[in-house]
């Protein structure tokens, strides 16, 4: 870890006491904020943000869970050894107001709240952090409407504005995100370079390469425009949209996009999903770490697949790969425990030092493959998809996936797959395994894939927790019970869970 990154994450525990002294509950509105965050410089700001960013999709240094562990959950990748309850209201699919609702409240209180500061720099040398803040908002709010559907966002984080605000149709705030993100690649593309302030190692992605921005805004176009494909109306053009693009053309991101402000094996330093589920400071595992493993269902589809990423998404003990059934309850004695069972692997546990992922450079090849698939975009949707995998491959340390893409195998070799989109969503729910899961889960929502009926004797659909009382896992998440108290004239009457899927499934 250099000594600049260090310093960076320095400063953000720094500023983070700041900013927490300044915090107020009406976390969709910053008008309250008796310390002024736009008295900080936008190059200590920034760092704060994305650090915020990395814990939504990671989970939180303070321990707590968020998209990863929950999505991971439902899309039967994660399981826990018998000797531990850490999963229970997960395997119940006990989906309340309190269940996992800082999903909700740190993307409004903590990473919007601070993306907003930049997003309102009127100072045109500040013009590269303000289209950084702008292309940041689209990212969150994508996500937040891909788990609540509607949500607060033209009249959300407004300074003087209304603290209780209105809630917005969800496909209209996916019309809209692409406006704000074509006007953000605008605004990097006309900056004055004479007097604009330069974005340098304080930003935690990208080092200030504002080549890399536009083609990460281009990129969450791209999975905008790949939700919406599957609609007969969907809120934009989706061919006009694939046409600016390429007209602009930044192209897309050409890494795997992820943050790191310093993470370093150090006391509230470390990056927030090693802390959850790696070790400690001192080398010892944390109790996640011997709770959490593989379910049996996904070691038998990579093995039955002949899949190499099975021994770096999942650690392998001893005594050979060894998965539970979620919910399993009376657990044989002597047999699941967690030196015995298949917990997380070396591709995915890399080091208190290591990266969040937030947008897989192997998601984006199989977006780009589907887009191909439907005509959208230039180029051979199978060399996408082919191209996605081996990026999977090469996150996890995998080495070569030539053999494995001419195995010959439904959903693995592209010409001997029966049904392509269903290739390309299998390959991502395996690519996002346990680095951005919650994009198989948004998936599974839009194309009932992956569909294990498809290859082996497996029953339709995924499996299910024992522990289930419904046929298939949710599709949403409600709102929480802190904006139902703080805005409750405005929130929407609570949809089903397990049934109203949001508005690009329907």
């Amino acid at each position: 870890m250099n000594t600049n990154m260090k310093n960076i994450l320095k400063y953000i525990n720094l500023l983070l006491v700041v900013l927490l002294l300044a915090s107020c509950d009406d976390y969709l509105d910053v008008n309250t904020d008796p310390n002024n965050p736009t008295e900080v410089t936008p190059d200590l700001l920034l760092p704060v943000a994305q650090k915020y960013t990395g814990e939504i999709i990671s989970g939180s240094d303070e321990g707590g869970r968020r998209y990863q562990t929950v999505a991971n959950l439902f899309m039967y990748n994660w399981s826990q050894a018998d000797g531990y309850n850490w999963f229970p209201d997960e395997f119940k699919y006990l989906v309340t107001t309190s269940f996992y609702d800082r999903i909700f409240e740190q993307s409004y209180y903590d990473a919007l709240k601070e993306y907003q500061v930049l997003v309102e720099l009127e100072d045109p040398n500040y013009d590269y952090y303000r289209a950084i803040g702008m292309i940041m908002k689209a990212y969150h709010f994508q996500l937040l409407v891909d788990t609540y559907g509607d949500v607060p966002y033209f009249e959300a984080l407004l300074r003087g504005g209304d603290a209780t605000p209105a809630y917005d149709d969800a496909a209209t705030i996916y019309a809209d995100l692409m406006v704000q993100l074509t006007a953000a690649i605008d605004v990097i593309n006309n900056v004055d370079e004479a007097t604009v302030m330069e974005v340098g190692t304080d930003d935690a992605m990208f080092g200030g390469d504002m080549t890399s921005w536009k083609q990460f805004a281009n990129s969450v176009k791209l999975r905008i425009l790949t939700r919406l494909s599957s609609m007969a109306s969907p809120p934009v053009n989706i061919s006009t949209e694939f046409a600016a693009i390429a007209t602009e053309g930044s192209g897309f991101i050409t890494a795997d996009a992820s943050i790191n402000p310093g993470y370093v094996a150090e006391e509230g330093k470390q990056n927030p999903f090693w802390n959850l589920y790696g070790y400690d400071p001192a080398g010892s595992a944390e109790m996640s770490n011997n709770a959490t493993c593989a379910t049996q269902y996904i070691l038998d589809y990579l093995m039955a697949t002949g899949d190499d990423r099975i021994d770096y998404i999942y650690e392998e003990p001893a005594t050979g790969h060894l998965g539970v059934v979620q919910g399993l309850l009376g657990y044989p004695p002597e047999t699941y425990t967690f030196d015995l069972v298949s917990n997380l692997g070396p591709g995915i546990l890399k080091g208190a030092d290591q990266d969040v992922v937030i947008y897989t450079l192997a998601e984006c090849y199989l977006n780009l493959a589907e887009a191909a698939l439907n005509g959208y975009v230039s180029g051979s949707a199978r060399t996408y998809y082919e191209s996605g995998v081996q990026a999977s491959f090469d996150y996890l340390g995998a080495g070569d996936a030539t053999a494995y893409l001419t195995s010959g195998l439904n959903n693995v070799s592209w010409t001997a797959s029966s049904n392509e989109l269903q290739a390309i969503i299998t390959q991502k729910w395996i690519a996002t395994n346990s680095i951005t899961a919650e994009q198989a889960w948004f998936e599974y929502n839009r194309t009932g894939y992956p569909d294990p009926a498809a290859f082996g004797d497996y029953g339709a659909g995924l499996p299910i927790s024992q522990l289930a009382s419904t046929p298939d896992r949710p599709v949403r998440l409600y709102y929480p019970a802190s904006e139902i108290s703080s805005n409750g004239e405005n929130v929407p009457s609570q949809p089903d869970a397990f049934t109203a899927k949001i508005f690009w499934a329907n």
